[in-house]
């Protein structure tokens, strides 16, 4: 494929990078995404006080559908702040993201409900989404891009892997929130209002992560490129369709991952302290997974790090699902969720790493954001919308496991047509 041509080891040791830097990028995206994963959380809760309907299954469906709507404008994020990144610099465009999830936090946050104000809360609800969206299509090519850049050589893998893991901190903190809420206030709380409690935490949070921003340094540079971005994306349009295939595998695994909660509460029909508990089990695998996925992608390379566990997941995903559903328990929710985040967590951290490395530093934040963004607006924003409509049309609650096994697969084949990028010297 174009631009993949092999290139020069790079050296083994680098410059220390103060950790507050790091910081600066994790904070940040951990936010964003706590979030965006509290919605898909709070599902149930948000669907009863905007989305009423004639039957408990519909309200939860029009919620996911909603959900799904955040994935609409990422694309467009993608290109527009991804784009932004690679002609102003990774640090402004980050901080832009921030601007942005604040809005679209605080809506949800003090949106009254459909009793309320009627038509406009669920309208408000939709925009919400679709500034969230915005965001996030925009925030992980620049985070990504960021992360690989500072990085001393022979750790990209490692630093890039808190791309992901901030993503497991944001589920781990949104689980623990939700979990803790549900153990001290009653059903009838939540659905009132307790469900906002995680939205306005986010708003507390978020000026430490724009005053740890503000610090960055920039890494995009001030040079020239010989082609100009629009040709260099035309020449790479190859790999951005690879990566497209390689977020479809993990973006369908993560979401129907954080889709356990909904899962555990509208089809096992567990109680929601229990349900909630299983969204901090799962963001810890994905925290711990990703880092070990990052280590072992600088050791032994990226390609085996993201085949084996794809691979995995594919053959264990319906194993998981009869299993939970023949003895429904703790234990096996908990087995199940952690089996399926680890494995998708090892996987994405070097998919999202070996992509950047491809690309040149002008593109490398668009490329990315593109890829990324397209790849879960398609299959990440409508996840938990078909495993919720599959259930109820099918009536078979294993329905989940059918579609990970599929896009699995096709992740697999893509990853197999990648070159090896560990020991590849950055293009600028």
């Amino acid at each position: 494929m174009p631009g993949m041509a092999a290139a020069a080891p790079a050296p083994a040791v680098g410059p220390r990078v103060p950790k507050r830097v790091v910081a600066a990028t994790v904070a940040g995206n951990a936010l964003e995404f706590y979030d965006f994963i509290t919605y898909a959380f709070f599902a149930v809760y948000i669907g009863q006080a905007f989305f009423p309907a004639s039957t408990p299954f519909m309200s939860l469906l029009l919620s996911v559908g909603v959900f799904g709507v955040g994935f609409v404008f990422r694309p467009l994020g993608g290109v527009l702040i991804g784009a932004y990144a690679d002609r102003a610099g990774r640090r402004p465009a980050m901080l832009l993201t921030i601007g942005l999830i604040t809005v679209g936090t605080m809506g949800l946050a003090l949106t009254p409900s459909y009793a309320s104000i009627g038509i406009a809360a669920p309208l408000i609800v939709v925009f919400c989404r679709l500034v969230q969206g915005l965001a996030l299509g925009g925030e992980v090519g620049p985070a990504s891009a960021f992360l690989i850049e500072i990085a001393p050589p022979g750790r990209r893998g490692l630093y890039s892997s808190w791309q992901l893991a901030s993503q497991g901190i944001a589920s781990l903190t949104a689980g623990a929130v939700g979990t803790g809420l549900s153990l001290v206030l009653s059903h009838d709380e939540l659905v009132a209002w307790g469900w906002r409690v995680p939205f306005l935490l986010c708003l507390a949070l978020i000026p430490v992560a724009l005053i740890l921003r503000r610090s960055m340094p920039e890494t995009l540079g001030h040079g020239h490129a010989a082609e100009p971005p629009r040709g260099q994306l035309r020449r790479h349009s190859g790999l951005i369709v690879m990566a497209v295939l390689l977020i479809l595998g993990g973006t369908v695994s993560t979401y129907v991952g954080n889709y356990m909660t909904t899962y555990a509460i509208a089809t096992l029909h567990f109680p929601a302290s229990i349900a909630l508990a299983a969204t901090v089990v799962g963001g810890t695998g994905t925290l711990v997974f990703s880092l070990l996925g990052g280590w072992l992608s600088d050791r032994i390379g990226r390609r085996p790090v993201m085949l084996v566990p794809r691979i995995a997941l594919a053959v264990l995903a319906l194993p998981l699902f009869l299993m939970l559903n023949a003895w429904p328990s703790t234990a096996t929710l908990f087995l199940a969720t952690i089996t399926i985040t680890a494995l998708t967590a090892i996987s994405s951290t070097a998919s999202l790493v070996v992509i950047p490395e491809l690309l040149p530093r002008r593109i490398r934040a668009t490329g990315l954001a593109v890829g990324y963004a397209v790849g879960v607006s398609l299959f990440g924003g409508t996840t938990q919308f078909v495993i919720t409509w599959l259930i109820g049309a099918t009536g078979d609650p294993t329905s989940p496991a059918w579609y990970v096994t599929l896009t699995s697969i096709i992740t697999a084949i893509a990853m197999w047509t990648l070159p090896e990028s560990r020991d590849r010297v950055l293009e600028e």
